[in-house]
């Protein structure tokens, strides 16, 4: 059994590896793992091309929704980006909270963050910065944000729970997040669990959906809404790398099923007061 130092560890550096590849080598695998599928379509992610504030150069394909679509930021809004990459879901927040605003990626892959802050520069935006850190623990001071958004990140890290504690510390009171990820309905196949390339291909990190909505309630947010939900198939041909035949028809015609899913969830604006009568003595 990995710790959770050593699977970080493995996906900075698959990471690192996929910021050298181009968006089609990405688009055609399992969230950038590498170019394991002769099928040339997208697995994971949703067409960013269309939405303001997009940057091809920023765009490596490795998302599984299109949360800041659906995030409701403001102008003048301070967003912060889980796992920005090379920055394509900052920029598109950045048309959104424009020069008023600010917007925060945050990355712990190098590599990435010299490809954002390249992007960011090309483009001259000064309110766009991209900071080198840790998810579960942020370089970003308590109640900073307004909005929190994130694509196909939080399923790559082993803790989860500190890092939906982290999003409510950086969230000010009122404010929400809306996250794109992978989550399970089902018992992934071992074989899947515990391939190195699947985990940092976003699939076998992920959890059981009923779980990972609890981790959100059970942290203080409030109106968790699921904004968008959409099954991922996974192709025969990297089916077959982890798999028997007999295993993939058996994989195939279960129950276990593979979802992106969009959840927006609030911060409350102060702690629910307890209202039965002895309950605060």
């Amino acid at each position: 059994m990995q710790t959770d130092e050593q699977l970080k560890e493995m996906v900075k550096q698959k990471y690192s590896e996929i910021a050298l590849q181009d968006k089609e080598t990405n688009q055609s695998s399992c969230c950038g793992a590498g170019g394991c599928s002769r099928e040339v379509y997208n697995i994971m992610s949703d067409d960013y091309t269309k939405m303001e504030g997009y940057n091809p150069d920023a765009d490596l394909g490795l998302g599984c929704g299109l949360p800041t679509q659906f995030a409701k930021i403001k102008k003048g809004d301070t967003v912060i980006d889980l796992g920005s990459g090379a920055g394509n879901d900052c920029f598109i927040a950045r048309s959104e909270t424009g020069e008023e605003g600010k917007v925060i990626g945050i990355d712990f892959t190098t590599a990435m963050l010299d490809k954002a802050r390249a992007n960011a520069d090309k483009l001259g935006f000064k309110n766009v910065e991209f900071r080198q850190g840790d998810i579960e623990k942020m370089p970003v001071t308590a109640n900073t944000a307004d909005v929190v958004v994130s694509n196909c990140v939080l399923n790559l890290v082993p803790n989860k729970d500190a890092v939906i504690k982290d999003i409510y510390r950086v969230l000010k009171p009122g404010g929400h997040f809306s996250i794109s990820d992978v989550v399970l309905k089902g018992i992934l196949p071992k074989a899947l669990q515990e391939a190195a390339e699947m985990y940092a291909g976003c699939i076998s990190g992920a959890i059981q959906k009923e779980v990972y909505l609890e981790l959100i309630n059970a942290n203080g947010f409030t109106n968790i809404i699921i904004q968008k939900e959409k099954s991922i198939i996974i192709p025969d041909d990297i089916l077959k790398n982890y798999l028997a035949e007999a295993e993939i028809t058996s994989f195939k015609a279960g129950n276990t099923g593979i979802f992106s899913v969009t959840v927006y969830a609030e911060k409350p604006l102060s702690k629910t007061a307890c209202c039965q009568p002895g309950c605060c003595n």
